[in-house]
């Protein structure tokens, strides 16, 4: 597998991670501190989340494709976009991973 496959997914992961903590705080500020300015942060930040999310969602199912993973860790990969601060743990699991097969000479990892 590529490297750039890897890269591609992590910078993804980390970019939809940071959007997600920020759409996060946006609503609470808008809907439990009733700050007037959250609401067009939350609009813009959540339209760029969006957005970002899609091409999120096709780097880690290339990369879970061209690892041969099970449908399993595929969608636990793919769902960690969804949950704030879920992307940047399962990124650092998922590059240890493949990092570590790299290494040892595996061609892939699909544990799940």
């Amino acid at each position: 597998m590529k490297k750039s496959v890897l890269t591609r997914y992590r910078v993804m992961a980390y970019v939809t991670g940071v959007l997600l903590v920020a759409l996060t705080i946006g609503m609470i500020g808008k809907y439990a501190l009733d700050v007037d300015a959250a609401e067009d942060f939350t609009q813009v930040v959540s339209i760029a989340h969006g957005w970002l999310y899609v091409l999120y969602l096709i780097f880690a199912f290339d990369l879970g494709s061209k690892g041969k993973w099970p449908v399993k860790k595929q969608l636990w990969v793919l769902l960690a976009g969804t949950v704030p601060t879920a992307a940047f743990f399962v990124e650092r699991r998922i590059s240890r991973e493949l990092e570590a097969s790299v290494e040892d000479g595996a061609p892939e990892v699909a544990k799940a």
